[in-house]
């Protein structure tokens, strides 16, 4: 299935129907007056959180939706019938944006239905007209239009943990050893082109959510290799781990890998380097001893990190790896090794000292229905 994270659909809730301008002409019936119905109000837009769509490949080949409008008021004081409202079901962790200002308008995290463009209303048919002094009216009017609008859908994945490193570092190996998810796998670079969901058991029976996504390279947060387009599956994230590829046909070392990446972190959202997170060191089934890494894990431990040595290939690790993933969950805090401060701190550049910004709140009025 093709993983889409980002569309653009025009929305249009259902007109009101037109109020009836009528006369009774039954024949017993003198002087029956005005007897035409309102019309019906418009059907309403409604986005509705689906936990069983992972992608918004669904807008992707239709991108206009429009609620019913409502009936047209008829004579013999005959309401016109409400137009049905449109549900529009999308996946969990959904950002729905201004499509020209780009404001947040809604976030979907669970299933409750949320009302986002209400219906038109429908007009008034002249028996609503009737008074003492005009006893027969035919002014009726016309139904309200409804209201139209172009948003954009920005899916962000909602897992537990994101695995965040250089390409080829072995997240795609790793989230297929630990889970069921079956990722590409191969011997070049970018093999992973689209995040991958994984759900790991733990030996209590208990479950957490890994994502891989693409590898990160220097220059990402600006759109180098894969760019931040997939940067934002990590936002959701409750635990970052940061993979470090050790092996000789790396690129670069690993302190220069670990560097890289929290620098791309931190140029890209000051609120990643808030997030507990810690360091694997990866392909440890490629030294015969733990020695070439012995250096590597001890600048890390100094620079506050808590280390962890694995090789998805032959498992060495790997248990106890997903002990310590579950066991930091479930404290819900933040890695602390020997309580040292992180070399770069929450929210900064290693470029600039400047403080990282206030998140931007805004009260757009969408409602939640019951």
């Amino acid at each position: 299935m093709k993983f889409v994270d980002y569309v653009k659909i025009n929305l249009r809730s259902g007109s009101g129907g037109n109020g009836c301008s009528s006369l009774r002409r039954e024949k017993f019936v003198p002087r029956g007056g005005p007897d035409g119905g309102d019309g019906g109000k418009g059907g309403d837009i409604i986005f509705q959180g689906a936990r069983d769509k992972t992608t918004l490949l669904d807008f992707h080949f239709r991108r206009h939706f429009k609620a019913k409008r409502g009936d047209h008021g008829k004579g013999k004081d005959q309401h016109g019938k409400t137009g049905d409202s449109l549900a529009i079901p999308i996946p969990l962790g959904t950002l729905v944006k201004d499509a020209e200002s780009g404001e947040v308008l809604l976030e979907l995290m669970d299933e409750r239905p949320r009302l986002f463009l209400r219906g038109g209303a429908g007009g008034k048919g002249n028996a609503r007209f009737k008074t003492s002094t005009n006893p027969a009216p035919m002014t009726c009017e016309e139904g309200h239009p409804g209201e139209e609008r172009w948003v954009e859908l920005e899916l962000k994945l909602i897992a537990d943990v994101g695995l965040v490193g250089f390409p080829n570092a072995g997240k795609s190996t790793l989230i297929s050893r630990i889970s069921k998810a079956r990722p590409k796998i191969a011997d070049y670079p970018f093999t992973t082109l689209t995040p991958n969901l994984g759900v790991v058991q733990t030996e209590g029976f208990e479950s957490f959510v890994v994502a891989d996504i693409p590898g990160i390279i220097r220059g990402a947060h600006e759109g180098a290799g894969l760019g931040h387009r997939f940067l934002r599956h990590i936002e959701r994230t409750r635990l970052l781990l940061i993979m470090l590829d050790t092996s000789e046909q790396a690129e670069s070392d690993p302190m220069s890998q670990y560097e890289a990446i929290l620098e791309e972190l931190a140029l890209y959202s000051a609120p990643l380097m808030e997030k507990p997170r810690a360091v694997a060191l990866t392909k440890m089934d490629l030294h015969a001893t733990d020695e070439p890494t012995a250096a590597t894990a001890q600048k890390l431990r100094e620079a506050g990190e808590r280390v962890l040595e694995i090789s998805a290939v032959s498992g060495q690790g790997i248990p106890g790896l997903i002990r310590f993933l579950a066991a930091e969950l479930a404290r819900g805090r933040r890695p602390d090794a020997d309580s040292v401060p992180h070399r770069y701190a929450a929210g900064s550049n290693p470029h600039s000292s400047d403080p990282p910004p206030e998140p931007a709140s805004s009260d757009n009025g969408v409602t939640e229905t019951p």
